[in-house]
């Protein structure tokens, strides 16, 4: 009777070690999928680590990404923002400075 107890409580412990090796496997893949999402969106990866919250962290994260101001968006409104009303022209180029043939 001893040798099949031991048995199946090695097979509960090598059970329960896959378990735990693929849930902590699963998570950081979590935290490392969410630090990509924050640093493309503008925000400090380290955001990513608030998955690791008990509960609430994924639910903070999603609302931070879907109701959050990105940084990134800002980023581009001023890169691709149009020129203000009034501005003038760009300059003309000297004279003989063409690159056509003449």
């Amino acid at each position: 009777m001893d040798h099949s107890s031991a048995e199946a409580a090695g097979f509960v412990a090598t059970l329960i070690l896959t378990y735990a090796i693929v849930i902590f496997a699963l998570i950081a893949f979590t935290v490392w999928l969410y630090w990509r999402i924050f640093d493309k969106a503008g925000y400090n990866g380290a955001l990513a680590l608030l998955n690791l919250v008990p509960g609430a962290g994924q639910l903070i994260c999603l609302l931070i990404l879907a109701f959050g101001r990105w940084p990134i968006e800002d980023r581009l409104a001023g890169t691709y923002a149009p020129p203000p009303y009034g501005s003038p022209p760009p300059p003309a180029s000297p004279p003989g400075t063409s690159v056509m043939p003449t």
